[in-house]
Parts: structure tokens; sequence; C-alpha cells
């Protein structure tokens, strides 16, 4: 017997993980409305290329898929072992094209801002995202995870596989290059006039 939708949603993603592997089609609904768009996105900021971004995520997703049934609850966090998956995807295809389009498509702009305050946001966000392309893979996914995603310094040594000490100082070695990349724009991104306001 399969357990309602909603009360599916409330469940740890190992719980999941393991309904989904004793074939409750739900557990899979709501595992892929949980993790998808963190894979997508993750993907995305990496990659620079939508069409890949989804690749990716679809990838990841089969494979969680297919360790479900040997998933070992505990060893490892769910989302952990994914964004891991996600960044090792990511690097094969860095690896593959290295030639990287910077002309990407741009970061939706968010409605409720005024057209001037919009306009700023979507430059800052294509001048970041420009700046990321240009760091060395390993800079780029450290401090995406860190400072787009959110995680902690020991979780991207999980996903990346090494050291803390390793994610710290590619962390501040990426920052320091972003810092040198955007230092001549920082007039016309608005950056400057943050920096007074503060």
């Amino acid at each position: 017997m399969q357990m309602p939708f909603d009360s599916l949603t409330e469940l740890s993603d190992d719980a999941l993980l393991a309904l989904f592997a004793n074939g409750d089609a739900g557990a899979a609904r709501a595992l892929t409305l949980r993790f998808t768009p963190r894979a997508l996105a993750h993907a995305q900021r990496v990659l620079g290329d939508a069409a890949e971004a989804e690749d990716v995520a679809q990838e990841a997703m089969m494979r969680l898929w297919r360790v479900a049934p040997e998933w070992r609850s505990g060893e490892a966090q769910v989302s952990t072992w994914l964004y891991r998956v996600v960044a090792n995807l990511c690097t094969d295809r860095l690896r593959k094209r290295r030639t990287v389009d910077i002309d990407s498509v741009p970061e939706p702009v968010d409605p409720r801002l005024s057209a001037d305050a919009s306009l700023q946001q979507q430059e800052r966000a294509a001048a970041l995202h420009e700046a990321l392309l240009h760091l060395p893979d390993r800079q780029r996914q450290a401090v995406v995870l860190r400072h787009i995603e959110g995680l902690t310094n020991p979780q991207i040594a999980t996903i990346l596989g090494v050291g803390v000490e390793a994610v710290e100082s590619l962390t501040a070695r990426g920052k320091r290059a972003l810092g040198r990349l955007l230092l001549g724009r920082r007039a016309e991104l608005g950056l400057d006039d943050d920096q007074s306001e503060k």
C-alpha cells in the first residue's frame, strides 16, 4: 500500500529512497520534486548551458534510481551523494568541451523589481556567470557549492572528494579570482554604490 503523497513529502531523503526501492511511485515523485531543481540549478551554474544542465540533472537522477536498492541509510546523505554525482558529470562535460561559450542565456528577471533594478540585477548575474566560467573547474564548483548553493565546507569536501582544507583553499582562490575578474566592472554594475551605502 502506497502512502498519500502529502505524507511522503514530510519523510527524510533516506526514507523516500527506501520506499522508492520497494516500488513506491509516489516516493519517486517526491524525490524528483525535491532534488531535480537543485541538481539542475547546480549544473546550470557550473556548465552555463541550460540543455547540458538538463542532461546532467536527468543522468544524476537516473543514477540515484539505480543505486536506490543498494542504498545504505546513514553512510551518506542523499543530497551530498547527488551533488557529487552532478559535480562529476559536470567535470566530465567540461573536460570534453574545453571551449566555453560565455554568451549564454541570461538569468530570468524578477518581475517584482523595478525595471532599472531588474536590469542591474540581470547585468550582475550575467557578469558573475561570465566570471565564473573563467575559473578553473574545481574552483568554480567549490565557489558555486559554497556561496551560491550554501553548502558547508565538509559537504563540499565530500562532493568533490577532497579535504576540507582543500575546499577552503579552492573557495578562497576562486573568490579572489572573481574579484580580479570583476574589478574593472564595479562602477558599471553598481557595486561601488552598494559599498558606499553600507
